[in-house]
């Protein structure tokens, strides 16, 4: 009778991790979770991790993250897997915070003394940055019409002082 419930036990677990790993499977390496806006998280708590990203939409088991953690309930000789393990922590000391780059060209238009205005995440982008003309929804206006209508410069800093 215990052989049973052992049994089921193995089967969900077969058939639960492939659903979460699929989940995963688009995500960028070393993302913990999604934000509501779609972007990606590493961050190894959610207190704060999709802050300015409208909150956390899901957040990924770090267990069921690495898919070496998911071989040993398939099958008993997966052991011999686990020495990747130590290879994960080298993979989220990656010095890279974000997850996402910008499209490879701009938006035409712009120039001198504008910005472009992010109008999903009220942020505005001097030329100097790397998201300038490159995020998904924007356009490009002056930095002072961009204050007057509530938008707020790239972490605080202002295109001109």
């Amino acid at each position: 009778m215990k052989s049973y419930g052992l049994i089921a036990v193995l089967l969900a677990g077969l058939l639960a991790g492939p659903a979460v790993y699929a989940q995963q499977a688009s995500a960028p390496a070393g993302s913990t979770g999604q934000c509501k806006d779609g972007s990606y998280t590493d961050h190894a708590t959610k207190k704060g991790a999709c802050s300015g990203h409208k909150g956390v939409k899901e957040w990924y088991d770090t267990a069921a993250a690495t898919p070496a953690a998911a071989a040993p309930a398939a099958a008993p000789a997966a052991t011999p897997a686990a020495s990747p393990a130590p290879s994960t922590p080298a993979k989220t000391a990656a010095p890279s915070k974000s997850a996402h780059e910008p499209a490879a060209t701009a938006a035409p238009g712009g120039g001198p003394g504008m910005v472009w205005v992010n109008s999903s995440s009220k942020v505005y982008h001097c030329p100097s940055d790397k998201w300038y003309g490159k995020t998904k929804s924007g356009s490009y206006m002056s930095e002072a019409d961009a204050k007057a209508k509530g938008y707020h410069a790239d972490h605080n800093k202002a295109c001109t002082p």
